[in-house]
């Protein structure tokens, strides 16, 4: 079978004219190189230059695969450049969640000054479903406290944060130190528009207490927050997201039972875990969220390790 080597060869031949010639410039002896060549035509049972013909002549065979290394060659070469200057990348980012666009938009600006060849683009959306989306090669990381089971993507701990009821001021829950499930049975919780059991709150809370309060969907987390402020229902959200809105006055958290507490990770295709510019922007997210965002606790060092399976049901609290 052809090789690269063989490829190049065939090049020089061509450049220098003589076999000579392409010996000098390949730093091979002429005869090491006409034995390459007899070598060669032995395997692939055809001849690929006239020899002892001036200027030097290819065979119709040898002028074919001329002409394939003049089309390989700069491909290879472009690409072994990139391999040790990778040069502009792109890492699309999909999040599940619409407030982790407030912490994670400063871990990128400093992760934009460390990696500039890389292009970072995010979607959002508590409607938008991102893993299937990487699964297809259309994302390259999904910021999320889902795990799917059997999906070779692989999952990095982020951090563990914890879930808040989310009240008004004036709210009667606003008095209570901890929330049981039966304190929210005449209530209207609002969630995002998407199944129910992917919610802790409704998963690990309300469901196995039985309780089933009504529910309202809300797409914006914004509106959700004003709404609960103006008292039209309540709402499960990390802290982080109402932390600035509780200072304000707005609202109120509580605390769930004894801590509800979720974790979120960085998914990538298995086998990708390892890129450079992918394990720079999780460092750098992870690194962010543990210094600025508050109620959140770091992975002990036993948990920390990336899993494929770690829990087979899916939660979200966004």
């Amino acid at each position: 079978m052809i090789e690269i080597k063989h490829l190049k060869t065939l090049q020089s031949l061509s450049h220098c004219g003589s076999l000579a010639a392409a010996a000098n410039h390949l730093h091979q002896t002429q005869s090491a190189l006409s034995h390459q060549f007899s070598d060669l035509e032995h395997r692939l049972g055809f001849r690929l230059f006239i020899r002892k013909s001036q200027p030097l002549r290819f065979t119709p065979q040898g002028e074919i695969l001329l002409r394939l290394a003049e089309q390989v060659l700069p491909l290879v070469q472009s690409a072994l450049r990139e391999c040790k200057e990778p040069g502009q990348t792109n890492l699309r980012i999909a999040i599940e969640c619409h407030s982790c666009i407030q912490w994670l938009t400063p871990a990128l600006k400093h992760f934009r000054e460390t990696w500039p060849q890389v292009n970072v683009d995010f979607k959002s959306g508590v409607t938008f479903d991102p893993q299937p989306a990487l699964q297809k090669r259309e994302l390259d990381v999904v910021l999320t406290s889902d795990i799917l089971t059997d999906s070779n993507l692989y999952y990095t701990p982020l951090f563990d944060y914890e879930v808040k009821l989310v009240v008004a001021p004036d709210h009667p829950l606003a008095n209570k130190l901890h929330i049981q499930p039966n304190d929210l049975i005449d209530e209207t919780l609002m969630i995002y528009p998407v199944q129910r059991q992917r919610f802790d709150i409704w998963r690990r809370f309300l469901q196995p207490a039985g309780v089933i309060p009504t529910l309202k969907n809300v797409d914006n987390t914004l509106l959700l927050i004003q709404m609960v402020a103006a008292r039209m229902g309540i709402a499960a959200l990390p802290h982080w997201v109402v932390e600035s809105f509780e200072r304000q006055g707005l609202v109120v958290t509580k605390t769930l039972g004894d801590g509800l507490w979720s974790r979120l990770y960085a998914a990538v295709r298995d086998g990708e875990q390892r890129q450079p510019e992918t394990e720079a922007f999780i460092r750098s997210a992870r690194q962010h969220a543990m210094k600025n965002l508050p109620f959140v606790q770091g992975i002990p060092r036993s948990s920390t390790d990336e899993t494929r399976t770690t829990q087979p049901e899916n939660s979200l609290q966004w």
